[in-house]
């Protein structure tokens, strides 16, 4: 029997957003490698740091929960995690802060390499494991730590003091940078960035909200991967031209009647929690394999920034989902269901990111009476392989599956 030949792979169009998003989320590691070949300072930086202030000062920047991410990717995942734990550090803490500590120790992973840091940016609006994960790294690397206090807030809005609080850090955080790279600030370039920013957060906003349409014009999983260049790059115009191209192509997906769902769209889900990178293949064919469209995640709209001055920066990223109560957390979900016809929810229950799982059971119990729809959620890990179960989860996407089609059935769909 002839041996069957394998088809090459199709050259991605070099025009696309799937390209340039690749291109700048790549360009990232190489350029903070080469700047620091050329004996600049890099900074190693939290995810809802502003990235206003790097990109500003023309600071090289590494993203270790991006790299942590790829890494778990890429099946690295447990290797890392034992180093870190091998070094005393409990498997009860984020997966990203295990993989990240142990390349600390490592300074290297062949599944993604990076500079090593000179500095620490941390911003608190995302968990206390971040403080503490960013504390470690300055002690056993002996390099300094600027922390950004932003602190949870138990109301709706964010008051003007802790804006005032906020903008006081914001500044001490550039004059501190200023005495360790050398660089300086520039208003004018600060304008420029923040330009670019909110259009690349803009066109991603309008991006994501595309699931509007029905069909949707994409595969929202998609989404899950496109998203690294708004944590990393979205103050760069390459990104902002990326993002509008990104905007353009659903857009026409939705016009041509195509999409980069493949299949037929029988059922639109909301996927709540971080990605399970290890088996980012088997959670995305497990759905896809019975008709299910991940329409929309608070997690990809999270790292849209959109603003017009400089206090609605501040409170901005005092407004990402970790960072507010309960309310405005299930507001903002019962509208991204509501807005994209979403007929199902699917919870991620993430070992690593206890703060999001922990109030995910009543937030998902009042999401699913206000908008109707059944809500099921698995065990996983967004970076640690060993806490998932592919048979539990196709167990539970497949109880979802049936009361989706049951209540299908009710309405005489």
């Amino acid at each position: 029997m002839a041996e069957e030949v394998k088809k090459a792979p199709k050259p991605v169009d070099p025009n696309s957003a799937k390209y340039k998003l690749g291109k700048i989320a790549a360009d990232a590691y190489v350029d903070a490698i080469e700047a620091k070949k050329r004996g600049e300072k890099v900074a190693w930086v939290s995810s809802n740091f502003p990235v206003e202030i790097p990109e500003t000062m023309g600071i090289a920047t590494v993203y270790p929960e991006n790299q942590a991410a790829g890494i778990a990717a890429r099946g690295a995942g447990t290797r890392m995690c034992e180093v870190a734990e091998s070094e005393g550090y409990s498997n009860d803490i984020c997966a990203y802060a295990r993989v990240s500590l142990a390349y600390a120790k490592l300074k290297s992973c062949p599944e993604q390499d990076v500079a090593m840091p000179d500095v620490l940016l941390c911003c608190s609006n995302i968990c206390s494991c971040m403080i503490k994960w960013y504390e470690n790294l300055a002690r056993e690397l002996n390099i300094p730590m600027i922390l950004l206090d932003i602190p949870f807030n138990p109301d709706y809005e964010v008051s003007d003091a802790e804006v005032a609080y906020v903008t006081g850090q914001f500044w001490d955080a550039v004059k501190q940078l200023e005495e360790i790279t050398g660089k300086k600030w520039s208003d004018e370039k600060f304008k420029e960035v923040t330009g670019f920013s909110c259009r690349s957060s803009r066109a991603w906003l309008a991006a994501t909200g595309c699931a509007k349409y029905v069909p949707s014009p994409f595969n929202g999983f998609d989404l899950l991967n496109h998203m690294a260049v708004m944590v990393t790059a979205r103050g760069k115009s390459t990104a902002a031209d990326a993002m509008e191209t990104l905007l353009k192509e659903y857009e026409d997906n939705h016009k041509n009647g195509v999409s980069t769902f493949r299949g037929e769209e029988k059922y639109r889900i909301m996927f709540e929690g971080i990605a399970c990178w290890p088996y980012l293949r088997a959670t995305s064919t497990g759905l896809k394999s019975r008709g299910i469209n991940m329409v929309t995640t608070i997690y990809a709209d999270a790292f849209g920034f959109d603003y017009n001055t400089f206090d609605e920066m501040i409170r901005a990223y005092c407004k990402v989902p970790n960072a507010i109560n309960l309310e405005m957390s299930r507001d903002k979900r019962i509208k991204l269901c509501k807005d994209n016809h979403v007929e199902g929810m699917l919870v991620h229950t993430n070992r690593s990111c206890k703060l999001w799982s922990g109030f995910m059971y009543e937030m998902s119990r009042q999401i699913g009476k206000a908008c109707n729809i059944p809500v099921v959620s698995f065990d996983g890990d967004q970076a640690d392989p060993r806490n998932f179960s592919e048979a539990q989860y196709d167990t539970r996407v497949q109880g979802l599956t049936e009361i989706m089609e049951a209540n299908k059935s009710a309405k005489g769909e």
